[in-house]
């Protein structure tokens, strides 16, 4: 056959096999009825996508299903990412992540999916006939212990080997799901990527100074730390000299708690303290600083606050991945719909990285630092001899409920094993339970907050099952574990000033003094079990200094090298020991009020952060002697 001929045949073949062959693509997370299933976005930028688990706290989950359109009868093979998450620890024959694929109710596959590589991956679940037409898909959980799915793939080309490498798998992804070009979502004069405390009170500042405002957070509520999903009560004084009107819009947005308690006890009589009190008197519940009830972080209220904005425009659920920049300056973010996986394009004149993980930052070559320096580059007395990876680590928080009759709980095989010496014998997991201090927050994430699962449901195991008081824990139920973690450190993105230890201790005076941190240097560290080492710690120490009430300059508050970009929260301009004062949320609200402030001057006077600073200060100063109210 000649060439010409061969090359027409292959022709031929391709098309008319592709005509007849359909392959069908379902992002997971992107499920009609997720059931229990919840979605997980945290390694998004590690492994490419969101994705669905099961966490039942030892409990199967409801299912998760959908319905798609099959087009051609056929034998179809079955591909579904997924991952034996304790396989890095505790290859078992029998792991916690096992779960199950159902097509119209019933079981056409008898492969058990998370069961096998303890990476990301195809797992090869075989072949099913398939009839044309509608087809119900059901994720069926079988244990509750964090099963999870990221995609399935239904294909007739019974000899497709799905790609797995991030680059390859995000541009397949794209073509089976026909995903084009992003969606212009607008043009915004302030675009802030973060939904925590400290993105929420930037943006709510900067629209109400008359500012068009984008707030993009990757979850389905705001707040960050400070959320029903984390649970971390806000800490840090606000209404604090030199400028005592920061803070007003902290206290609008932030829940009663254990802080706004303790400043309305030292003026019983104001009327905002009147009122606190009566609320904590009729819901003693709030008290519960850490880990309490869902209702204590008041998610609708935070919402509402930012939707009654008429300048603000909020973006749930999309993660900004990507970056478009003329020179120093960034001129546009690129988000992804944490479940649909469609993208969006955001431009903007200026822009605020309230990520935490100084994601925006980080996209847009702002320079940056992760662990602590060395002694001699600071002259701190917290910092080490040598610079290391060292940072404060991610608490998964959980609590249980005493009930009036027993309750029950799985044996853990592949979780950390426990004895009466290692045992911790609590009903509540605090900040303490804190993972990952030696890791990197960002890239290991995921085996962070697994490796702190693992820890909180083998103890639970343990006192439920085998300790020898077991009996005085029957009647207590595991009612909440966190499954996004509560980070403390990663990035900090430097800005012209970079705060250090000394500076707060000696109470150092900026011109440019602008919010004031009131937290101790609160710094986190290591604590090994007697019993346990060969187990990375799970558990932290606190090592704190008292500190004065101290102003922390402007200039710690945007980037020294992009030239439009704010940072506000733990990712500001400081050393890893200055971050142990100011990394608190209500110390980081007030860090928003001051850039939505510094966003409206430069906005009105078409200039920088940096230029706010040289040119501008006398305004800013004013603006937070007022502050920013409804």
């Amino acid at each position: 056959m000649k060439t010409k001929e061969i090359f027409f045949y292959f022709l031929f073949f391709f098309f008319t096999y592709s005509a007849f062959s359909q392959t069908i693509f379902i992002e997971a997370e992107n499920f009609t009825d997720k059931g229990g299933w919840v979605v997980d976005q945290q390694s998004m930028d590690v492994i490419g996508s969101s994705y669905l688990m099961a966490h039942g706290l030892g409990i199967p989950v409801h299912d998760a299903t959908t319905t798609l359109n099959v087009a051609q009868k056929g034998s179809y093979r079955v591909w579904i990412r997924t991952r034996n998450w304790v396989a890095p620890w505790a290859p078992t024959e029998d792991p916690p992540g096992k779960f199950q694929l159902l097509f119209n109710d019933k079981l056409l596959t008898k492969t058990l999916f998370g069961t096998e590589e303890a990476n990301w991956h195809w797992q090869d679940g075989g072949i099913v006939v398939l009839e044309k037409g509608k087809l119900k898909l059901s994720l069926h959980d079988m244990t509750g212990f964090n099963g999870r799915c990221d995609a399935i793939i239904l294909t007739t080309d019974l000899k497709l080997s799905p790609p797995n490498d991030s680059k390859t798998l995000s541009a397949y992804r794209k073509k089976c799901l026909n995903l084009n070009k992003p969606h212009f979502a607008g043009k915004y004069d302030l675009i802030v990527v973060g939904g925590g405390i400290a993105g929420i009170t930037t943006a709510i500042t900067a629209a109400r100074m008359g500012n068009k405002v984008a707030l993009i957070q990757n979850r389905p509520v705001l707040g960050g730390n400070n959320s029903s999903e984390v649970r971390v009560g806000l800490s840090g004084l606000i209404f604090k000299d030199p400028y005592p009107n920061l803070g007003k819009v902290v206290d609008e947005i932030g829940p009663i708690g254990h802080w706004t308690l303790y400043e309305a006890k030292q003026d019983p009589e104001a009327e905002r303290s009147k009122k606190i009190l009566k609320v904590i008197e009729e819901n003693p519940e709030k008290k519960q600083h850490n880990a309490g009830p869902k209702s204590n972080y008041e998610d609708e209220k935070k919402i509402e606050v930012v939707m009654n904005e008429k300048n603000i425009d909020l973006y749930l659920n999309t993660h900004v991945f990507g970056v478009k920049k003329q020179g120093n300056k960034i001129t546009a973010v690129v988000g992804k719909n944490i479940t649909s996986g469609e993208e969006s394009i955001f431009e903007g004149k200026l822009f605020a990285d309230c990520t935490g993980d100084a994601t925006l930052g980080y996209l847009a070559g702002a320079d940056f630092r992760m662990g602590r320096e060395s002694k001699t580059e600071t002259g701190e007395k917290s910092a080490p001899a040598e610079p290391d990876s060292l940072v404060m680590g991610t608490s998964v928080q959980w609590y249980s409920d005493k009930l009036t009759e027993p309750s029950s709980f799985p044996l853990t095989p592949w979780a950390i094993q426990f004895t009466e010496e290692t045992g911790q014998k609590i009903t509540r997991g605090d900040w303490n339970w804190e993972a990952g201090l030696l890791s990197d927050q960002i890239k290991d994430i995921e085996r962070i907050r697994d490796h702190a699962l693992r820890a909180a449901f083998g103890n639970w195991s343990f006192l439920k099952n085998q300790s020898i008081d077991k009996e005085q824990y029957a009647n207590y139920k595991l009612s909440w574990v966190a499954y996004i973690g509560g980070k403390r450190e990663s990035r900090r993105l430097m800005g012209d000033i970079i705060l250090t230890e000394q500076d707060v201790l000696n109470s150092i005076p900026y011109d440019d003094a602008s919010f004031t941190t009131t937290w101790p240097i609160d710094l986190h560290y290591p604590k090994p079990v007697k019993g346990l080492e060969h187990e990375e710690p799970f558990l932290s120490y606190a090592d704190a200094q008292d500190i004065k009430p101290y102003s922390v300059p402007y200039r710690t508050l945007y980037s020294r090298n992009i030239d439009n970009l704010f940072m506000a929260g733990r990712n500001i301009s400081v050393t890893h020991a200055a971050l142990g004062t100011i990394r608190v949320m209500r110390t980081t609200g007030m860090m928003g009020e001051v850039i939505g402030m510094a966003a409206s001057i430069a906005l009105q006077y078409n200039t920088t952060p940096r230029g706010v600073y040289l040119d501008h200060l006398d305004k800013l100063k004013i603006l937070m002697h007022k502050g920013v109210t409804k």
